[in-house]
C-alpha cells in the first residue's frame, strides 16, 4: 500500500515543472570549472516549490439576470518581482496595458506570455491556457542565482541564473512557451509526471515552446532551429542549448555538464529511477517524432502537425498514457486530416521506434 509521503509526491511531482533537469543540475552542482554555478546549482537542486495555490474566476450577470462568463480573446498579463527571495508571488511590477519598464527581465517575460498567448489563439483558438481566457502571471528575480524557470501550476517563475553557466531565463521564449505549455498541460485532463506520461508531458511542453518561437518569428518548420533554450547558456559553456528536438543527444557536450544524455529513437530509451523516471531523457524521442512530422509536412509548425498534436492531446488521453497511446492518438487526428498528413505522421512515430512498420511499408521498403 502507497503511503501518505509516497502518494503526495505523486500528487506534486509535476508541480514544479523546471526547464533545467536535474540530472544537468546535479552533475552542474559538483563541478570545480565553475565555483558560482555549482553553489547556485546546490542552492536551486535544494529549494522547493511553494505550496501556495490560488484560484479566480470572474462572472458576470447579463440584463435577463443569467450568470455568464465574459472571455475577451486578449491576454491579462502580470508580472511581479520576487527581489531575490523565494517568496511568491513578489511585489507587482507591471500589469497589463503598462508600459515598458526599465528591468529587462519584467519586460522579457511580459513579452514572453504575450507571444504565448497568441500563439494558442492563433493556432488552437484557445484563449489563454485554460481556454477560458484566465491570467497569465509571472515573478521574476526567484531567488538568488536560481538556475531553474518553472510553472508551479498557476505561474510561470524566473531565476536569473548564475551568470557562469546559466543566464536569466526569461531571454528565451522557447523557455516561457514551454512553462505555459505546462499549464495547457494541467488544464487539458493532465499527464501524470513520471515515467513515460511525464516524458510525453516534457515533450508537449517543448512542442508548445518551439511552436511560441516559432510563430513569434513567423517561421517555417524548415527554417526553424528545432532548440529549446537557445541562448540561455553563457559562452563558457559547449553547447547551443537545452535540448534538440530534431537532433537529440547533440544539445551540449561540455567536460563539466556531460553530453545531452537524449535518445533519438527507442533502442536508447534510459530507465532510470532518477529524473521522475527519466521525464527529460526520453521526451527526446517524441520531441523528434514531432519535428520529422513538421518537417515532411512543410509550412507553419503549428498549424497541421501542431493542430493534431493539440487536438490528441484534447483527445481524452489516460493520465498515465504511454508513448503508444500518444502516438495512437496522434494518428486518430492525422486520419481526420488527409492521406498525407497521416502518412507522415506514421513515418516519424516509426523512424523514432514508436510503432512497427506496417506490412506494406516492409514490403516496399
Amino acid at each position: 500500500m502507497m503511503n501518505a509521503t509516497e502518494d503526495e509526491r505523486k500528487k506534486t511531482a509535476g508541480r514544479h515543472q523546471g526547464i533545467v533537469p536535474s540530472y544537468l543540475l546535479d552533475r552542474l552542482a559538483r563541478s570545480n570549472r565553475y565555483p558560482q554555478a555549482a553553489h547556485a546549482a546546490r542552492q536551486t537542486l535544494i529549494g522547493r516549490p511553494p505550496a501556495e495555490r490560488r484560484a479566480q474566476l470572474e462572472l458576470s450577470i447579463d440584463e435577463n439576470g443569467s450568470l455568464v462568463a465574459s472571455v475577451e480573446a486578449a491576454p491579462d498579463r502580470t508580472i511581479r518581482d520576487a527581489q531575490g527571495s523565494e517568496t511568491l508571488p513578489g511585489v507587482l511590477v507591471r500589469a497589463e496595458g503598462e508600459a515598458p519598464v526599465a528591468d529587462a527581465a519584467v519586460n522579457q517575460a511580459y513579452d514572453g506570455l504575450g507571444s504565448t498567448f497568441q500563439m494558442l489563439l492563433d493556432a488552437f483558438e484557445r484563449n489563454s491556457i485554460d481556454g477560458l481566457g484566465s491570467r497569465l502571471d509571472a515573478t521574476v528575480h526567484y531567488g538568488s542565482d536560481y538556475d531553474n524557470a518553472f510553472w508551479d501550476g498557476e505561474r510561470m517563475v524566473f531565476g536569473d541564473g548564475d551568470g557562469q553557466v546559466f543566464r536569466g531565463f526569461t531571454a528565451s521564449l522557447s523557455v516561457i512557451g514551454h512553462e505555459l505549455g505546462h499549464g495547457v498541460i494541467q488544464h487539458s485532463g493532465e499527464l501524470e509526471y513520471q515515467g513515460e506520461s511525464g516524458a510525453l508531458n516534457e515533450s508537449i511542453a517543448d512542442v508548445f515552446g518551439v511552436l511560441t518561437e516559432q510563430h513569434s518569428l513567423d517561421q517555417s518548420a524548415d527554417e526553424a532551429t528545432w532548440l529549446i533554450g537557445a541562448g540561455i547558456f553563457t559562452p563558457s559553456v559547449d553547447g547551443v542549448a537545452l535540448r534538440s528536438m530534431l537532433h537529440p543527444g547533440t544539445a551540449y557536450e561540455d567536460p563539466d555538464l556531460g553530453t545531452d544524455p537524449q535518445p533519438a529513437d527507442m533502442s536508447g530509451y534510459v530507465r532510470t529511477s532518477e529524473d521522475n523516471g527519466g521525464v527529460h531523457i526520453n521526451s527526446g524521442i517524441p520531441n523528434r517524432a514531432f519535428a520529422l512530422f513538421a518537417l515532411e509536412l512543410g509550412g507553419k509548425a503549428w498549424e497541421r502537425a501542431g493542430g493534431v498534436w493539440y487536438r490528441a492531446l484534447s483527445s481524452g488521453l489516460r493520465t498515465n498514457a504511454t508513448f503508444v497511446e500518444f502516438a495512437e492518438a496522434t494518428i486518430s487526428e492525422a486520419s481526420k486530416v488527409d492521406r498525407a498528413t497521416l502518412r507522415a505522421l506514421r513515418a516519424a512515430w516509426t523512424t523514432v521506434g514508436v510503432i512497427a512498420r506496417s506490412n506494406n511499408e516492409q514490403k516496399s521498403g
